[in-house]
């Protein structure tokens, strides 16, 4: 006979291990590139020293001179706190009861359940990949009722919780989007509509969320401050950035893999592009030579540009390619996925005052890149 019981300890001893392997390797073909690891957490914090620069205690001299002057090397510290990143199923007492005599029909609830989580979360953690921690997801222009014109919708989904801000104004608190309008960029959320003046504008945010996701590659490009270290004065903080690069052409990538390498050492060994660049730049390759494909882990496969994969990904911005090198990345982790315990180390619990359970999977992580300098972004692409 199936209980909450029986559910719990399903949930505990099977589902935890697929989910998890789902999660880290399946989700994103960038993500299942990345290293994961628990090294440099100090309690809520990654804190990573990198290396500067060269060591200056290397040099040519005579036969009978002074030896070259030991210099050690410099580091700097990224210190980041460690997100929170959850993820929920809930099932209702009545479906738990419905399918009490039949094993069979509630191992098909679990297993919905199940994929709907990762649905969801390879949605999400795929979307935060691409942004700049403070989780905004779209920039709202304006609004004829309770529908509201973004400048950008790809990033919104039926069915997401989400809060907005007018600067530190919050609007919005927890609402439910109803549909999205992609071609038009427009999206319909339910509760009472936010009037707009003329020029003002606001953020939309996934529920809870503000501020609090992991760093991703738009905080590497572009953001002020990184890992606690101030970009001015610090050029070793900036990756090679093109704009306005129009056409894609061979020799604009490999000037880019060039410069990458000649500057910081590093080697590229993964490209993200948006759809419409790869197609752009797959129709200039195949006018005259063969396209090589490569298989990634995680079941992913990809064309590749003198050996290094060319993947999509539908939150990479439009019109940009980015070229990085993923041994240059490291996702810290205080602990890979776990579900949270109660004190009676239950993990499926009632929510007050509801006949419905919920068990919650939580990892507390950053992605921290090492060697900013050694990544690349080209935009301004022609897309096809």
């Amino acid at each position: 006979m199936v209980t909450t019981q029986t559910a719990d300890k399903v949930l505990k001893s099977y589902y935890l291990s697929a989910v998890t392997d789902q999660l880290n390797k399946s989700v994103n073909p960038f993500l299942a590139q990345i290293k994961q690891t628990a090294s440099d957490v100090w309690g809520r914090d990654v804190r990573k020293a990198v290396r500067v620069g060269l060591n200056g205690g290397v040099g040519a001299g005579t036969e009978t001179g002074a030896l070259p002057t030991a210099s050690g090397n410099r580091y700097e510290q990224f210190v980041s706190t460690l997100k929170n990143l959850y993820g929920t199923i809930e099932i209702s007492d009545k479906a738990i009861r419905a399918s009490s005599s039949n094993e069979g029909a509630f191992v098909d609830l679990l297993n919905d359940e199940m994929q709907s989580l990762v649905e969801s979360a390879s949605y999400n953690f795929g979307r935060m990949l691409f942004g700049d921690g403070t989780g905004a997801i779209a920039k709202v222009t304006g609004a004829a009722g309770p529908i509201y014109t973004c400048e950008d919708a790809d990033g919104l989904a039926e069915g997401m919780i989400v809060d907005m801000w007018k600067g530190t104004t919050q609007v919005i608190d927890g609402k439910k989007i109803l549909s999205v309008d992609r071609k038009n960029k427009k999206v319909k959320i339910e509760g009472g509509p936010v009037a707009f003046t003329a020029g003002e504008s606001a953020n939309l945010y996934v529920h809870g969320s503000k501020n609090l996701e992991i760093t991703g590659l738009k905080a590497i490009f572009d953001s002020d401050t990184l890992y606690g270290v101030t970009r001015s004065g610090n050029e070793w903080l900036e990756p090679y950035k093109e704009d306005d690069v129009g056409a894609l052409t061979e020799a604009a990538l490999q000037k880019a893999i060039d410069t990458v390498e000649e500057r910081s050492g590093s080697k590229v060994n993964f490209i993200v592009t948006s759809p419409g660049v790869r197609r752009a730049f797959f129709n200039t390759l195949s006018q005259y030579r063969q396209i090589d494909t490569v298989e990634l882990e995680g079941g992913f496969r990809a064309i590749s540009f003198n050996g290094i994969p060319i993947v999509t990904d539908r939150f990479c911005q439009k019109n940009t390619m980015y070229l990085l090198n993923t041994e240059d990345f490291g996702l810290h982790q205080l602990c890979d996925w776990q579900w949270l315990e109660g004190e009676d180390g239950k993990v499926l619990k009632q929510l007050a005052d509801k006949p419905v359970f919920r068990a919650t999977l939580v990892k507390y992580a950053e992605l921290m890149c090492y060697r900013p300098a050694g990544q690349a972004r080209l935009s301004g692409i022609t897309e096809a």
